[in-house]
């Protein structure tokens, strides 16, 4: 088949160098990012005279139909192409001759692409933030109906002090709404169109960039054609965005891991979202939570692996710059299947509020406000400390928690005990005293949860 850019050349190549050079079995999923940029740059030529208006309506619908042919699947996508660009620019001129020739006039394929690819993201970076939202949501959710349910607080993976599972479930919710201003933030400056700066210098024709970048939904365009044809920095920020937020899936996984095994007993999945053992009968796999938490190390490596093609590179286009696509559309895909499958299994997921309640008294996370009750009463914190240490130490060795010693036990450490010291130990006491903004008293956690609402709110309109 005769390249569509031979005559320097007679356009020749060994079959295995055209299988190694092309890129349509993984830029064809941008078919039709790729059809309406054409549409659009038809439009702008005929508005400048480049062409006749007869010519650009003639390319328009001849475009039209090979999107509906390739949506209907009467069209096959011809994998032996070098990529989408061309195998669309040859079935035009199949079907309409000269005219078909007329539209890669003022563009290049090195503008093309990379118009094509901020096109696709920028509609993939939009379905990525619904279903982030929809992850949140389902969080929030979840974080409300256990708005007051309490448990142990964790440093170093030690019972520290109590807090409630929506106050816990909250520091997630924060976590996805900084995702989402992220990818939006991100959205924004993937917005600029690069058509019209071609192979690297712009063109000698009279275009009107900013037309033409209007047609698409672009808030401007690049302003320095070289940048325009060179700049992969939009799909680095998005791939950066994305391994944020696939660590914090992979921490709530994590998290959801442990609690839902048998050693912790804290959350129950659901069914529907865990799997069975081939020869153990009794086990119930977090398989979904484990595959998410998996995962994360691929994006991270398509992160790493575009910013180690592009840091060598000199301006403008260079071949090695094909190597952008499929390690970002690869992100892409990982991601958007982990959030599918996270956000109902967010929203299924029980908790075993007695498990939780129990683990935060055998953990002896109300010492700390044992402490505190002594230095109320007048006893230096140092020394509270210590008497407080050794009744946690008491404890352990009788098998027993704090709130069940006897006041005589108490006494037989320090007299400033009294009747009153068990409601100021108790762990909903403890819980809702933790009044600061931000802490894990109900009323600060259900002011977390109206303000995240709020911000979706905003972002919804």
């Amino acid at each position: 088949m005769a390249k569509m850019w031979a005559g320097r050349t007679d356009g020749a190549t060994e079959q295995i160098a055209d299988d190694f050079n092309s890129s349509i079995r993984f830029d064809s999923r941008m078919y039709r990012q790729d059809i309406t940029g054409s549409m659009n740059h038809a439009a702008m030529l005929a508005a400048k005279g480049i062409i006749t208006q007869a010519d650009a309506d003639a390319l328009r619908e001849g475009l039209a139909g090979i999107l509906e042919d390739i949506d209907s699947g009467a069209l096959a996508i011809d994998m032996t192409c070098e990529d989408i660009h061309m195998f669309v620019e040859q079935v035009l001129t199949e079907r309409l001759g000269d005219v078909g020739k007329r539209l890669h006039t003022a563009r290049s394929r090195n503008d093309q692409v990379a118009l094509d690819t901020r096109l696709y993201l920028r509609e993939q970076t939009q379905e990525i933030l619904s279903l982030v939202k929809a992850l949140l949501e389902a969080v929030v959710s979840k974080a409300e109906q256990y708005s007051n349910a309490i448990m142990p607080g964790y440093t170093h993976l030690q019972r520290a002090q109590p807090v409630t599972f929506g106050h816990h479930l909250m520091a997630y919710a924060m976590m996805l709404l900084r995702d989402m201003d992220r990818l939006m933030d991100c959205k924004r400056r993937m917005n600029q169109s690069p058509i019209g700066c071609c192979a690297l210098a712009g063109t000698t024709y009279p275009i009107d960039r900013r037309y033409e970048a209007s047609l698409m939904g672009f808030d401007g365009i690049c302003r320095n054609s070289l940048d325009g044809v060179s700049d992969r920095d939009f799909c680095v920020e998005l791939l950066s965005c994305l391994a944020m937020l696939m660590m914090h899936l992979s921490r709530f996984s994590e998290e959801i891991i442990l609690w839902s095994s048998w050693e912790f007993k804290f959350v129950e999945l659901s069914d529907a979202f865990t799997t069975g053992s081939s020869i153990m009968p009794q086990k119930k796999n977090p398989d979904m939570a484990e595959l998410v938490r998996g995962k994360t190390g691929r994006v991270y490596g398509d992160l790493m692996a575009l910013l180690t093609t592009l840091k060598g590179l000199p301006l403008a286009y260079n071949k090695d710059m094909q190597e952008d696509k499929e390690g970002v559309f690869d992100a892409v895909d990982t991601v958007k299947m982990c959030l599918q499958v996270f956000a109902p299994m967010v929203q299924t997921m029980e908790a075993n509020l007695a498990n939780m309640k129990r683990a935060a008294q055998k953990g002896f996370i109300n010492a700390t406000d044992l402490a505190d009750y002594l230095v109320k009463k007048g006893l230096p914190f140092r020394s509270a400390y210590k008497i407080s240490g050794q009744l946690v130490a008491y404890c352990i060795r009788s098998n027993t928690v704090l709130e069940e010693l006897p006041l005589e036990t108490y006494k037989g450490y320090s007299d400033l005990f009294d009747e009153d010291l068990y409601s100021e130990i108790d762990l909903k006491t403890c819980v809702e005293k933790r009044i600061s903004e931000g802490g894990t008293s109900t009323a600060s956690v259900l002011e977390q949860i109206a303000w995240v609402k709020e911000q979706l709110k905003e972002e919804k309109a």
